[in-house]
């Protein structure tokens, strides 16, 4: 009785310790290392400075400055909660896009399964903040981080981690990693559970090309006691010269994969049987045939992984998103702004501003400019073109409509957010009328 009492204080104290740590987060102090935060808030921590509740454009902040939207984040939380939920689809979206723990929490409690991942840094990151579901869309064959998995689920027995192999070598690497980790037993503690990966086709990015590959793979997985076979999973993304049909025609594919694993007897003694895919572009086509997954012999977690969702953005996946497809389901708003400004007009025809590739998404798209904001107010952006980025400085070509002047402030739009958190490690939170109510930390 001791010693099971013992053990349920030490279970509790580890869950204790990652929910003090992000309440810590309001206990860090501002300082040099924030971008665009006030030079006067230094000293100050995270949530005195957030309870002051200064107003981005007067409070003092310095351009460039990122903001996110309190009102658009919000409702892009909720709108994938509902379409997850009325699909019938359980929910880890993507956390390499923020990799900010504050907003991990945040996608849980609007109804997210758990959290994917992409390497062993994000996963020990979630890990420190008490994410107990994750999902690591990647084969993982790194002995050290094989083991400290290990003793995760050794040490914690509510957690709860899967990640892909695509090939007889990761199994074997995987499996000689987790021998004798942890203890002196020869064997892991508990298993690590592994989905095969499909390849979404020839030149894709990642996984086991054909079913018969993916076999192999799974016969080598049942052949070892270190890891337990547990699904299929995927990136539709990756379809060549992808459209509904042959993004339709892949996802089942996949999804045959699953009940043919089922059906010659490759799942044992498993709960569930995981099929998972799903980024920021095909969500819909997911939802539509995962809807006709038969039934297996034991029950299906159809598992998305989208990421994109949470900032949305102002250029690729405002193009790409499943809702302008589906307009009846909802639409997601874009939520970052950058703000910086103009601080040379060298002519009538060009100006600069102080945000360039160190502050702003530049892989897929270059940013929109939306907005200015000068002493008459604020004002849509007619006739100013961001045409190209420096490490510290944006190009814009202006007609003479623009009437900008030096020292005013330029709202953009960005495009990708994945390549726009990692920018940025403390990011306002931002209310319609520029009261910035809580701060995002980020962790590249």
């Amino acid at each position: 009785m001791a010693a099971d009492t013992a053990a349920v204080r030490a279970a509790q104290a580890a869950r204790a310790a990652p929910a003090a740590r992000l309440a810590a987060l309001a206990e860090e102090r501002v300082d040099h290392r924030f971008k665009g935060l006030p030079p006067d808030a230094e000293g100050l921590t995270v949530g005195e400075l957030a309870a002051q509740r200064r107003n981005l454009f007067t409070g003092g902040f310095t351009t460039p400055v990122l903001a996110l939207s309190a009102e658009r984040l919000e409702h892009n939380l909720r709108l994938m909660e509902t379409y997850a939920a009325r699909h019938g689809l359980a929910f880890a979206p993507h956390g390499k896009t923020s990799m900010a723990p504050q907003l991990f929490h945040r996608q849980i409690e609007h109804g997210a399964w758990g959290i994917t991942l992409a390497v062993p840094h994000q996963v020990r990151v979630a890990r420190a903040f008490g994410i107990q579901r994750i999902f690591l869309a990647n084969e993982l064959v790194d002995p050290a981080a094989l083991k400290w998995i290990s003793s995760e689920l050794a040490g914690d027995p509510s957690f709860h981690f899967v990640c892909y192999v695509d090939s007889v070598r990761g199994v074997e690497l995987m499996d000689a990693a987790l021998r004798g980790s942890p203890g002196g037993s020869g064997e892991a503690a508990r298993p690590v559970d592994v989905v095969v990966e499909l390849a979404a086709g020839e030149g894709a990015r990642t996984g086991a090309r054909t079913a018969e590959e993916c076999a192999a793979v799974a016969d080598a997985v049942t052949a070892v006691d270190t890891l337990r076979l547990v699904g299929v999973a995927g990136y539709e993304g990756e379809v060549p010269d992808a459209n509904p049909e042959r993004v339709h025609a892949w996802l089942r594919r996949l999804t045959g994969l699953a009940a043919d694993f089922d059906r010659t007897g490759r799942f044992t003694g498993v709960p569930e049987i995981v099929v998972s895919a799903g980024g920021s572009a095909w969500f819909d086509a997911v939802a539509d045939v995962f809807a006709e997954i038969p039934e297996l012999s034991v029950p299906v977690l159809k598992l998305l992984r989208s990421g994109a969702y949470v900032s949305h953005d102002d250029g690729h996946y405002r193009k790409l998103t499943p809702f302008t497809r589906v307009p009846e389901e909802g639409a997601l708003h874009p939520a970052f702004r950058l703000w910086a400004q103009v601080v040379s007009r060298p002519s009538r025809e060009q100006a600069f501003v102080n945000a360039g590739k160190r502050d702003a998404a530049y892989d897929l798209d270059l940013p929109e400019v939306q907005v200015v904001r000068s002493d008459a107010g604020e004002r849509p952006a007619t006739g100013i073109t961001v045409t190209a980025l420096s490490d510290q400085h944006g190009w814009l070509r202006t007609t003479p409509e623009a009437e900008l002047q030096i020292g005013d402030w330029l709202g953009m739009g960005l495009s990708h957010p994945c390549t726009s958190f990692d920018k940025w490690q403390l990011i306002p939170v931002v209310e319609s009328d520029g009261t910035v109510v809580d701060y995002v930390r980020t962790y590249f």
